[in-house]
């Protein structure tokens, strides 16, 4: 992998940034690969629900000859796998109970991913309540848990957890009018040993601090940073250079 590892432990307090080459031309990848650069993330994450146009292969490929951090790939669909990244997220949706993103996707990746030189990381997805229908929900014909049903969130990370999945992952979605609760974070966090990844809908510097101090060990940040004079972009830019 090019001395490029996707690690992550229970103690981190990581950053990604997640890239949707649906939304970038080559020249605007460009551009935004060196505004990602200023703010020096952990990781980059490349992947979305559709992707059409076969962009995905190329986006990588792009931003692997742009950066030295590692290049994860966050797929919607098998259809997107690419060799041009250091690390794979199998996404099983839990949090669904669609057969298809459980299993039947891993089957049809499964050849693809065993030839692949890339480190694969079983990860269990779980879709929670952003404040509005998002891409997931309807491309996986799934409903997100409740945003006030802690304990269903609790049993399905630990069930996620027991069945080997190595990461756990909480998603309101992109561009979700609200993000995962704090409280239910804290609560996730506590309750399984695995290390939890949470995004969507994070806007500023203040909420990457309160996720981080409530258990999360990787936030991903993604659409606020593509927003016009985005406040997150300017004062994490800022707290590096310090």
């Amino acid at each position: 992998m090019q001395n490029k590892t996707f690690n992550l432990s229970k103690t981190d307090r990581k950053l990604a940034i997640l890239i949707d080459p649906d939304k970038h031309t080559e020249d605007d990848l460009i551009d935004f690969a060196k505004k990602i650069d200023q703010l020096d993330p952990d990781f980059i994450l490349i992947g979305g629900s559709l992707i059409y146009k076969s962009k995905i292969s190329t986006s990588a490929r792009l931003l692997q000859s742009l950066t030295k951090k590692p290049l994860v790939l966050f797929p919607g669909h098998f259809t997107q796998l690419t060799d041009h990244v250091d690390a794979v997220m199998l996404l099983s949706l839990i949090s669904g109970r669609n057969a298809d993103l459980l299993i039947g996707q891993h089957v049809l990746a499964a050849p693809k991913l065993k030839n692949m030189n890339a480190e694969i990381i079983s990860t269990g997805y779980m879709l929670i309540d952003g404040g509005k229908p998002n891409s997931v929900s309807y491309m996986s014909n799934s409903q997100p848990i409740p945003r006030d049903k802690n304990d269903i969130a609790i049993c399905t990370a630990q069930a996620g957890e027991m069945i080997g999945m190595k990461m756990i992952y909480l998603d309101a979605g992109s561009g979700a009018l609200k993000p995962v609760p704090l409280v239910m974070v804290e609560a996730v966090s506590k309750s399984i040993d695995t290390p939890l990844i949470v995004g969507g809908g994070i806007r500023s510097i203040e909420a990457l601090d309160e996720y981080w101090n409530a258990g999360a060990n990787l936030v991903v940040i993604g659409n606020a940073l593509e927003e016009k004079d985005s406040e997150i972009f300017v004062t994490l830019t800022q707290r590096k250079s310090h």
